[in-house]
């Protein structure tokens, strides 16, 4: 799609409204009212006006178009196919459980208890998988998504990236104490040439960068300009693919002091998967995940105006597979009857890193918990962690309870903390279900 640099409205003035109207929005339009489908987006031929979704003009992430938006990112911007290959798909076994929407739980900070059916509701769910024991017990489709479709996977992509990382790592291809100018001498001179590898899979590098969704002069929004993903005003001269931008990343501090949320570690990643491996991050993923896996559909991920994969938040598949990533993961990395990756990643993985780093970062909603390999780390009764996206994306792995959750969602609002008072203690009430009623 051709980006047009003429709008009614400035591009920051319309980024700095889009949070305060997506606040006013979820006061009157919930999960029913606000379902893509019933408000008719994108319908006809062409669709009127009043009901178009477009990129130019910021409409496709204002609440509640972002509902249609979410199943269709591949109809936004241009994207490489992540192949699952010519060979059988891995089926995922159904034993549906009826009874888990009425498992109640108490909301983080709440007073009144609220059912798992609710919480699908509230958190403007858009498809919602649980796994108990290798078996699919509840399987939920809402708004435009559908069994067969793809949906945009935001951040949970990081932990495909970090996922590969660490295998690499565990195969000797990449050595985590090496400083990442090593392999990318690209990136000597900026905040990214004396960090090393396993602070950049950490996110514990010093980086005087901001990732602030509801900011407009946010960093964030400076590095998705360069990748292509936001229209660029009239007269930009800044970089313009996000390796580029990479380069420019000034340091903060020292690295390896706390951790700190900055996707821009992500792409230097998968900057790293790809140049280690010698093939482009769509590729590595088709080879290393989706033709092993037996996958069910064909993935496709987002790339930047240079042809990169944008490895912080552009992966696109569907529910189910993501379900099977997330099943491989809890099953110690082993799946479709092969080990996909070493027993000893998953291990690490789940044993997360630094909580006191982790600390540093502030989250009110995640006490205790830590952050490795692209992955949040509960430490709680459960052993749980998650892969986590704006929005509501979500892959909860529970080993103790051999349980896994996935879930796409369109929630209004982007910072995951608008909904972990409805999750979290959602997927430990469904978890104490299942280990109270295995069969």
């Amino acid at each position: 799609m051709k980006m047009s640099s003429r709008r009614s409205v400035p591009l920051l003035i319309a980024l700095a409204l889009l949070a305060s109207s997506a606040t006013a929005q979820v006061q009157t339009l919930d999960g029913k009212a606000s379902d893509p489908i019933t408000m008719g987006w994108m319908v006809g031929s062409p669709p009127p006006p009043e009901r178009t979704v477009r990129l130019e003009d910021m409409s496709f992430l204002t609440f509640p178009q972002l509902r249609w938006s979410f199943s269709h990112w591949r109809e936004l911007y241009p994207t490489v196919e992540i192949s699952k290959g010519e060979g059988p798909v891995k089926a995922l076994p159904h034993a549906e459980r009826k009874a888990l929407d009425a498992v109640t739980f108490m909301p983080l900070g709440g007073t009144k208890p609220m059912t798992w059916e609710q919480s699908v509701l509230a958190n403007y769910t858009d498809g919602i998988i649980v796994m108990h024991k290798g078996k699919i017990v509840y399987e939920r489709y809402l708004g435009a998504l559908k069994p067969q479709g793809l949906h945009i996977a935001q951040s949970v992509t990081k932990s495909f990236v970090g996922t590969l990382a660490a295998t690499l790592v565990a195969e000797g291809k990449l050595d985590p104490n090496m400083l990442v100018s090593h392999y990318l001498p690209e990136l000597k001179t900026s905040a990214f040439g004396d960090a090393t590898v396993r602070q950049v899979m950490d996110m514990t590098t010093g980086l005087n960068y901001t990732e602030i969704y509801t900011d407009p002069n946010s960093d964030a929004f400076a590095f998705v300009r360069a990748a292509g993903s936001l229209p660029r005003p009239a007269g930009y001269t800044g970089p313009t693919n996000s390796y580029d931008y990479l380069k420019t990343v000034k340091k903060a501090g020292e690295h390896g002091q706390a951790f700190g949320y900055k996707s821009v570690n992500a792409e230097v990643l998968g900057w790293l998967v790809s140049r280690v491996s010698g093939k482009p991050l769509a590729e590595v993923m088709s080879e290393r995940f989706w033709g092993p896996m037996g996958m069910e559909r064909d993935a496709n991920i987002q790339i930047d105006t240079n042809g990169s994969a944008l490895a912080a938040g552009g992966l696109n598949l569907s529910l189910r597979d993501l379900a099977r990533f997330c099943e491989m993961m809890r099953s110690g990395g082993r799946f479709n009857d092969r080990q996909i990756i070493p027993a000893s990643v998953v291990a690490d993985i789940a044993n997360g890193a630094s909580k006191a780093d982790f600390a540093k970062a502030g989250y009110q909603t995640l006490p205790g918990w830590s952050y490795h390999d692209q992955w949040w780390v509960s430490h709680n009764r459960l052993g749980a962690y998650m892969a986590r996206g704006v929005y509501g994306q979500a892959c909860y792995v529970a080993p103790k309870a051999e349980m896994t959750i996935v879930r796409f969602a369109s929630f209004p609002l982007a910072a995951n903390a608008n909904l972990d008072p409805t999750s979290l203690p959602a997927y430990e009430a469904v978890a104490d279900y299942l280990m109270a009623h295995p069969n």
